[in-house]
Formats: C-alpha cells, sequence, structure tokens
C-alpha cells in the first residue's frame, strides 16, 4: 500500500450530503468544514458555463435552477455504464461527476488542514464490486490517492467504540460486545452486526439496499401532494421537471420539520395555481410504512443471519441523516427491545465521516513510513484490527440436467475475510477440449441476475477425456476483498489461475482522460 505526500483523510461519499474528517494529534477524528463552515456539504452540483461547476449550493438556489443544470442522487449511479450527462459538448459519467463533490470537499478542507494526498472513501456495505472501483475512480480523478474503501457500518462503529473510550484500549472489562448498525442515509441502506473489543473488529453479518434512503420518503412526500393538486386542478407538477424540483426541495423540508412537528403545510403552485396541503406525521408515516417496513425486515434478517437474537445485543447504534426521522427510533425500539443510542456528541451525520478518517490513521500508521502521527497515536492505532464479511455471493455457472445453467455458491455472503475453498466439478460432455469457469458476484440462482467478474480457461485438454472427468476448483478471497480462482482438471493436472481485476465501468484510458478533463474544470 503506497501513500503519497500529504494528509491522509476519511471521506463520507454520500447520496445528499458529503462530508470529509482527519485525525488530529490528539487522536482525534473532527470534521473539516468546508469554505461555509459547514461540516456536511450537499451532494448537488450546479452545471455553469465554462466548464464551471458549484458543488452544494444552497437547496432553494438549485430548486429555481434548469433542472437540466442540476445533478444530484449521483450515488445510485456509481457503476450504471448506461448513465451519461453531456456538459459544454464532453459526456460525463457518474464517476466524473462524484469526482467534482471529492474535488470540492478537498479544495475545502486544504484551507483548513494544508494539502491533501491519501484518502479512504465509505462506501454502503451492499456495493457490488463494480460500483466500488468506480467510488475509486472517482477518487483518482478527483486527484486523490485512494488508499482503501471502507464499508460505511464498519466506518460507524469504529467512531462509536472511539466515542465510548474503547478504540485502541487493551485495559477494562475486556468484554466483547455485539452492536447493530443501523445506517439510513440520503439513498442507501445499511443494517450490519459489528462485535468488537478495543483492539478489535469483526463484522457478524450484513445485507442492505442500494436504492432506499431518506430521498424516497421525500418522494412520497411529493406524490401525495401532486395527486391532491391534480384532484383541486387538474394538472401534476410532476410532469414538468422544473416544477417537480422545487416541489421535491419543499418535500424535503417538510421531512425534516415533520421530525420536530406533528403538523406542517406544503404550499405547491403550477401554472399559475396553488394548493396549500396539510399533512400531519401521522399520515406520513403511513404513507411511508412500507420504506421503513423494508428496512425492519432486512435488520431482522441480518441478526437471524447471524445466528443471534436482539437480546443478545449490546447497543443498537443508529447513522445517517434519515435516522433523525421519529419513525425509525420507534420501530428501532420495537423490534429489538433496545432504545437506539444517542449522545449529542456522536453526529450521525459525520459519524461516518470519523470513523473513515480513523480507518485511514490506522493505514498511515500501518504502511506509512513518513507519517506525520504522534507516537503515542501511532502506538493506540496499531492495537486495532478489523475482520470484514463479503457483502455477496461468489459462485460459479453450473448446468444442471433438469434446470439449466445455475449460480451455484462458492463463498456465500457474510463469510469472514480472508476465506478460500475448493470444490469438485466434472466435464459434462465426452472428448470436451476446454474448460470454462464463469465467475460470478451475486446470490441469485439464474446466473443472468448476477454480475460475471471474470472467466478462467483451462485449454488444449488431452484428448478422449470421458463426460465426468473431475476439475478441482478453488475460489480465494483476500482480506482486501481481491478474488482469485483457479481450476485444475486432475486427469492432466492442467491448471489455469486468474486474479479478477476489480474494474469499474470506466478503463483505465477513461480514467487517464477524466484525470486531464478534471483540469479543465473549476469548482465553486
Amino acid at each position: 500500500m503506497d501513500f503519497v505526500k500529504g494528509n491522509t483523510v476519511g471521506i463520507d461519499l454520500g447520496t445528499t450530503f458529503s462530508s470529509l474528517a482527519m485525525v488530529n494529534d490528539e487522536g482525534e477524528p473532527l470534521p473539516i468544514p468546508n469554505e461555509d463552515d459547514n461540516v456536511e456539504t450537499a451532494s448537488l452540483i450546479l452545471l455553469a458555463e465554462n466548464r464551471h461547476v458549484i458543488v452544494g449550493p444552497n437547496r432553494s438556489r438549485a430548486a429555481m435552477e434548469d433542472p437540466e443544470n442540476v445533478i444530484e442522487r449521483i450515488k445510485r449511479q456509481m457503476g450504471v455504464s448506461g448513465y451519461r450527462r453531456t456538459f459544454d459538448g464532453q459526456e460525463i459519467t457518474p464517476e466524473f461527476i462524484s469526482s467534482l463533490i471529492l474535488r470540492k470537499l478537498k479544495q475545502d478542507a486544504e484551507k483548513h488542514i494544508g494539502p491533501i494526498g491519501n484518502a479512504v472513501i465509505t462506501v454502503p456495505y451492499y456495493f457490488n464490486d463494480t460500483r466500488r472501483q468506480a467510488t475509486v475512480d472517482a477518487g483518482r480523478i478527483a486527484g486523490l490517492n485512494v488508499v482503501s474503501v471502507i464499508n460505511e457500518p464498519t466506518a460507524a462503529v469504529l467512531t462509536y467504540a472511539w466515542h465510548r473510550g474503547e478504540l485502541g484500549h487493551t485495559g477494562g472489562d475486556g468484554k466483547m460486545r455485539r452492536v447493530l448498525i443501523f445506517d439510513l442515509g440520503g439513498g442507501t441502506f445499511d443494517s450490519t452486526v459489528v462485535e468488537y473489543t478495543g483492539n478489535h473488529f469483526k463484522v457478524r453479518s450484513t445485507d442492505g439496499d442500494v436504492k432506499l434512503g431518506g430521498v424516497d420518503w421525500n418522494d412520497r412526500l411529493a406524490d401525495y401532494v401532486s395527486s391532491e393538486f391534480k384532484k383541486k386542478h387538474g394538472l401534476d407538477p410532476r410532469n414538468n421537471p422544473k416544477a417537480l424540483q422545487i416541489l421535491r426541495n419543499d418535500c424535503d423540508l417538510a421531512k425534516i420539520d415533520l421530525s420536530d412537528k406533528e403538523n406542517i403545510v406544503i404550499h405547491c403552485r403550477f401554472e399559475g395555481k396553488s394548493l396549500a396541503v396539510p399533512i400531519s406525521r401521522e399520515q406520513f408515516e403511513e404513507m411511508t410504512y412500507d420504506l421503513l417496513q423494508r428496512t425492519a425486515d432486512t435488520t431482522e434478517y441480518v441478526i437471524k443471519q447471524a445466528g443471534l437474537k436482539f437480546s443478545d445485543l449490546d447497543a443498537v447504534v443508529t447513522v445517517g441523516g434519515s435516522t433523525k426521522m421519529p419513525q425509525v427510533f420507534k420501530m428501532l425500539e420495537k423490534i429489538t427491545g433496545i432504545k437506539p443510542y444517542t449522545n449529542p456528541d456522536l453526529d450521525p451525520y459525520t459519524a461516518v465521516a470519523r470513523g473513515a478518517a480513523i480507518h485511514a490513521a490506522i493505514l498511515e500508521a500501518r504502511y506509512n513510513p513518513n507519517s506525520k502521527l504522534t507516537d503515542r497515536v501511532k502506538k493506540l492505532l496499531l492495537r486495532i484490527d478489523q475482520e470484514d464479511v463479503n457483502s455477496h455471493g461468489l459462485g460459479i455457472v453450473i448446468n444442471d440436467a433438469a434446470k439449466g445453467a445455475l449460480n451455484h455458491i462458492m463463498i456465500p455472503r457474510n463469510t469472514t475475510l480472508p476465506f478460500s475453498i475448493s470444490k469438485m466439478f466434472q466435464t459434462n460432455k465426452d472428448n470436451q477440449e476446454r474448460i470454462s469457469v464463469q465467475v460470478l458476484e451475486g446470490d441469485a440462482d439464474d446466473p443472468k441476475a448476477c454480475s460475471l467478474l471474470g472467466k478462467c480457461k483451462i485449454t488444449q485438454l488431452p484428448p478422449n477425456l470421458p463426460k465426468g472427468t473431475p476439475v478441482e476448483v478453488t475460489y480465494s478471497f483476500d482480506r482486501n476483498g481481491r478474488v482469485s480462482v483457479s481450476a485444475r482438471e486432475k486427469t492432466s493436472n492442467k491448471e489455469a489461475v486468474i486474479e479478477i481485476e476489480r474494474r469499474g465501468t470506466l478503463t483505465e484510458n477513461e480514467v487517464d482522460d477524466f484525470i486531464k478533463l478534471s483540469s479543465e474544470y473549476s469548482i465553486e
């Protein structure tokens, strides 16, 4: 792991807000404010003229802009190859758009802490390989040396343990603790069980949804208001991009108000007509009940996968701005029997960025000989060890006589890394000249519902091999999530080995081209 010159930071690249943090000389992970002196920057972009962009503008201002010039919720498009926007005659991708947010965070933070060279960037646990690589590519385009990505719940529990004074300390009662991290952000959701002592962290199980978050609660309000407007005036604001943008902004603010108030009014204006729509917190909770239930179902599944009961937990920790909704706390207390952990010093908005900063500092203490960390902080950080699990299963395509092609799981999700397994398979016809192992990422039985990570081929097999010739296939997952696969035909002992190259939707040449293009952009 190579570090470059400059500070090492942790970055929470969020769907609706992003933040940056760094461990200081006292070992404290501190969020670094932006130029407006806020520790969060809206993950919202306005495309101006002549390759000038505004990152994190005031919501009201963005709502009044031409929707063609506004880009939001880009995190949901990470790793999606078909998504493109055109700006100043140039096609730009989710990776490049996200890099603009990262550049904004970097340039604002550098005014406070000096040059930044290295970064750990957070991702939802349920991001697949392609989405993770897309995140790394975004960091590279932004001029960052991305030394690691860290799963958001893992980052959150590091912050929680630091907040409680347990991180890196070998004293105390030495008890192993189990914590449920319930992470509901603006656009993604994860539920994760982590076991830890002061110097060892292990993810027990995880699950989530990359398309479930606070913006979905906003959209339910927007749908309700639009339906009421249509009943009254026969017009639907959702059919007009500018009107919908304004309405979404108003509904986001209304959702926040409903966390403190029992009743609010949303004012909708469209094509010269207006309507005041009263909404109670009870109504809001009813219209979003199914969204909340999805988080509850996932949380119950995660506990079951961990082989635990809710009574086995020491704490339930909420992370992400969307957990501020009262319905989230009520639901969690109801299903777990535990009041979610609350403390004004543990900010759910910055907990993930601060945990990423801790992880970044651990890596720097371990691998950067030029680290500026104090000896006391290094000594503390070097005591900490982490174990993660894979969030998606790894499988192989097999042919079943009755069902056809199937995904046979080699390494189930929630397996502690590193991990290696070998299994014996057979050729499916006489005189087979080659063997192709298709490596899948995903848990569905149907290979078409999974992602093809790569192929491992053995060619020029000996002649006249009978059907049923044994083939040994080995899958390995290292600590960093890198996959390697080998296949050995046992009669001739011929072997093929591949290491799955982490590759997103961009090629190396495309990343290089975007790095050059980025230098032509100015960011405000």
